[in-house]
């Protein structure tokens, strides 16, 4: 306790004492960004009364030598479950109260699901940061334009695209340590590598981009005890490559083919060592995006198709065997989206039609799902308004129809208001509020699974209201805060009773608030925190803390030079003991809080064209517990350098 007193008063003093040599910048920029996630188009900020947050190229750089995960893990609102674990672990993001699968993740607008999985969602582990632009976080129900799954929020992550230079390229590298806070020599067992090639010639643009990650010198699962438990590894292939053609000033097509892999050790579960068990990951996908620019607004297909396939071998210890288990994942999207402007822009109608069609086929010892009996597809029109007004109100409404081959027609539809009270080059507030419904569909693994699967489940309704505001001062004061109230209708639960899945219901709320204040030039202080509180009536709150807080200190204080230094801390968490295994069965499990202290820097040489940073993560080697029986990284280094050209 003294040790977390100490850390939040230093970083409370560092922040007053920053504010007494506040310096201000001429304009008010902030809310002039321009997002696309809000309405599939690009749009300012300012116009919309939803939630985003947008993860910026110079903070990807910024955050080098961390993955996509740690990085959504400091935005708030987001607790990432085991992001701290092994490598070979499955990661969970949790947002407003939600599970992993009632977020929606596309990559440059495509939405991608694992159809193998038992509840669809992608698996962040796929994704290399180095092959991104930027992350956008769409906060609330979003089911209007991005169908199912769009329940707690959208994390839309942008690719990079062709340099405008005949051609540029990068190499990055990184090694790093892999420890426990009890268990250390792991040596240099984190290695990372990236090279990345792209350019433009006359109208044909490409980029090409290949990284390989392994990870090594860590058990997955804790030992109660000073048994020494073998290390599980984990290795990673991601490669990309993007071709676009600008057939003239209003036409261009974009195509791009995307393959990733990884393969790696688990362990038997909780507190539980094993040496056999292994499992791999392959994704592929390809999609192409013509798209057509007019007179009064622009006309885009955006069509995909994804392959997720999965093997486990695990090892069966009443019947002393290694069992094979085969998972495959199919799904076609086809977008057809467009948007007409009236009044200078002033008012756009952005319609829509979506196709898709997904399947599941999974072979394991004791039952099968065949392909051709575990599919659906869906067929969904939609259409949204934007309203944008010259005294500072902005208006977005829309609504979808699902049509779904098994459970017929579901509609969804969503409002949101934003209102700009004040804005001019000294400051501006803006005033949001939304109110947004989503839906989500069974898996095919829910529904056809031979033992747990249910056929009459019904799909799950999600509606969000929330309401909050946005200040800005002079480019160096931003600070937000946002109520929501969420509540979930036919939850789709796993009923202990019956083994199998059933429909229940949960309701949460809660508050989110963010800063970031710019006193000097080279330094910037921000801070976040969010409260959720769930009602766990019927559905289960596994490890979803009702409150988090995040603060940092970004430095620029030497030319060329980066500093930043974070501090987190997440409240106690529950798990529900269903089968006894951490002995309590029936009842609920409680993990005592935790907090992370990080180090992060970065020197830029020759022009920007060398990048050295490294990294210090978990500086006070706090032993905590991420995720019950498994382990926690303790303190390590990381340290690499990027070249570019």
């Amino acid at each position: 306790m003294k040790k977390q007193l100490l850390i939040v008063g230093v970083l409370a003093c560092s922040f007053a004492s920053t504010n007494l040599f506040a310096q201000q910048k001429e304009k008010v920029e902030a809310l002039d960004e321009v997002v696309v996630t809000a309405t599939k188009f690009n749009l300012k900020k300012e116009n919309t009364g939803k939630v985003i947050q947008k993860i910026t190229q110079k903070e990807l750089q910024q955050n080098a030598g961390k993955n996509v995960i740690e990085i959504l893990n400091n935005v708030v609102g987001i607790d990432v479950r085991g992001v701290n674990s092994n490598a070979s672990e499955p990661r969970s993001i949790n947002i407003r109260g939600g599970r992993n699968r009632q977020v929606l993740v596309l990559i440059d607008g495509v939405p991608v699901t694992d159809q193998s999985a038992i509840n669809q969602q992608f698996d962040l582990r796929l994704l290399a940061v180095s092959q991104i632009e930027s992350i956008e976080i769409l906060k609330g129900a979003s089911s209007t334009l991005y169908g199912s799954g769009a329940a707690t929020a959208v994390i839309n992550v942008v690719l990079k695209k062709a340099s405008e230079d005949k051609i540029s390229g990068s190499f990055e590298t990184s090694v790093g340590t892999n420890n426990t806070a009890n268990v250390k020599g792991s040596g240099l067992s984190d290695n990372n590598q990236n090279v990345s090639l792209n350019g433009t010639l006359g109208k044909l643009n490409f980029l090409g981009s290949f990284s390989i990650t392994g990870t090594d010198g860590m058990s997955a699962a804790k030992s109660k005890t000073n048994a020494v438990y073998e290390n599980d590894s984990f290795y990673s292939k991601n490669a990309l490559l993007k071709l676009g053609y600008a057939v003239n000033d209003k036409f261009s097509i974009e195509t791009f083919l995307n393959y990733d892999d990884f393969d790696y050790d688990f362990d038997a579960g909780a507190f539980s060592d094993s040496d056999v068990n292994t499992g791999d990951q392959e994704q592929f996908r390809v999609g192409v995006k013509p798209k057509y620019t007019y007179n009064k607004g622009e006309v885009y297909l955006l069509a995909s198709a994804n392959v997720v396939e999965r093997n486990l071998e695990q090892f069966n210890s009443f019947a002393g065997t290694l069992d094979n288990y085969e998972f495959v994942g199919r799904s076609v999207n086809l977008d057809l989206v467009n948007r007409y402007d009236f009044k200078d822009g002033k008012i756009q109608l952005i319609t829509g039609l979506n196709y898709q069609i997904h399947s599941n086929n999974t072979v394991t010892p004791f039952a099968e799902i065949e392909k051709g009996i575990a599919n659906f597809n869906t067929v969904d029109p939609y259409a949204s308004v934007v309203y944008i007004t010259d005294f500072g109100l902005s208006a977005n409404v829309g609504g979808r129809l699902n049509i779904h081959n098994v459970y017929g027609n579901h509609a969804v539809y969503d409002g949101n208001l934003a209102y700009s009270v004040l804005k001019n080059e000294n400051a501006s507030i803006k005033l949001l509020t939304s109110y947004s419904t989503a839906f989500i569909t069974p898996s095919l693994y829910q529904l056809y699974d031979g033992f747990s699967g249910n056929l009459d489940l019904k799909p799950e309704s999600n509606e969000t209201f929330e309401a909050g505001f946005d200040v800005n001062y002079k480019d160096w004061l931003q600070f937000d805060m946002v109520y929501f109230n969420r509540k979930e209708e036919d939850a789709i639960i796993y009923d202990n009773a019956t083994y199998k899945y059933g429909n229940g219901s949960s309701d949460a709320n809660g508050l989110e608030i963010n800063t970031n204040i710019t006193p000097l030039k080279f330094l910037t202080v921000n801070a976040s925190y969010t409260y959720v509180d769930k009602d766990n009536t019927e559905d289960f709150n596994d490890y979803i803390p009702a409150n988090k807080f995040v603060a940092g200190l970004d430095v620029n204080a030497f030319t060329n030079t980066f500093f930043n230094i974070t501090y987190k801390n997440v409240g106690d968490r529950s798990i529900f003991d269903r089968y006894g295994s951490f002995g309590t069965a029936g009842e609920d499990v409680t993990l005592e809080s935790y907090q992370v202290l990080d180090f992060a820097a970065n020197y830029k040489l020759l022009e920007d064209t060398v990048t050295l940073f490294g990294g210090v993560t978990n500086i006070l080697n706090e032993d905590y517990d991420d995720i019950l029986g498994f382990s926690t990284r303790g303190r390590n280094l990381k340290l690499g350098v990027r070249l570019q050209f």
